[in-house]
């Protein structure tokens, strides 16, 4: 018997013993489920606990634990993030960063992957003002002087501390998120999606791991970058 299957019956059992409706009964039992053991072989998370548990109130873990009391393993990304949305309030880049790396310790995705196309994400916590850390993206004067030459066109969005670019080269996007981590201090995460395969991943990753040092580097008063 599936897991999903086990969980209704749970739910109906509830609703016997407290004359909660199906929803109540479920909303109850979910509020109450036990992390699960992680996949020792499972890669590690998209972000940090210590970040998810700021933006949703749970680790990872208790997140997979919420979704394999639901089934969700059977259901599909989509559904997966859908689910997030609707029941549990969570922002929509985090359902994206909880989906992904729920996939991932089930095995139901590799590394990087996405569906029908890569992603990789990279963070890096800096001793800056989180408006600091995002106007070195927006601010093209400013982002010439530790990315230079990378034509990323900005792209309108309305999310607080975010910010979304196209990238030239390969066409693809580029997502950024600046989170207030201590005062004077913030983590950034850049995402960067809609890559053609997995070495491709794997060669941004490296060059987004570069290209923070050089921002922390520059933010702390170092030399600008060149060409």
């Amino acid at each position: 018997m599936t897991t999903h299957k086990t969980f209704k019956r749970r739910v109906r059992s509830r609703m016997a013993k407290t004359g909660e409706s199906y929803t109540a009964a479920r909303r109850q039992l979910l509020a109450h489920a036990e992390p699960v053991t992680p996949v020792p072989a499972a890669p590690s998370a998209p972000t940090s606990d210590e970040s998810l548990v700021r933006a949703t109130g749970r680790t990872y873990d208790a997140w997979f634990a919420l979704l394999d009391a639901w089934g969700e393993a059977e259901r599909g990304h989509t559904a997966i993030a859908a689910w997030l949305a609707a029941e549990h309030g969570v922002p929509g880049w985090w359902t994206q960063s909880i989906t992904v790396a729920y996939e991932r310790a089930r095995g139901l995705r590799a590394v990087h992957q996405m569906p029908g196309r890569f992603e990789v994400g990279v963070t890096r916590t800096l001793a800056v003002d989180p408006g600091q850390v995002l106007g070195a993206f927006t601010d093209e004067q400013t982002r010439e002087r530790w990315l230079p030459g990378s034509g990323m066109r900005q792209r309108p969005t309305t999310a607080t501390g975010v910010a979304r670019f196209d990238w030239p080269e390969r066409p693809s996007r580029v997502m950024v998120a600046v989170i207030a981590k201590a005062p004077g201090r913030a983590t950034v995460n850049v995402v960067h999606s809609r890559l053609a395969d997995a070495a491709a991943a794997e060669e941004r990753k490296a060059f987004w791991r570069e290209q923070l040092g050089v921002l922390k580097s520059v933010l702390d008063g170092g030399p600008t970058a060149t060409r």
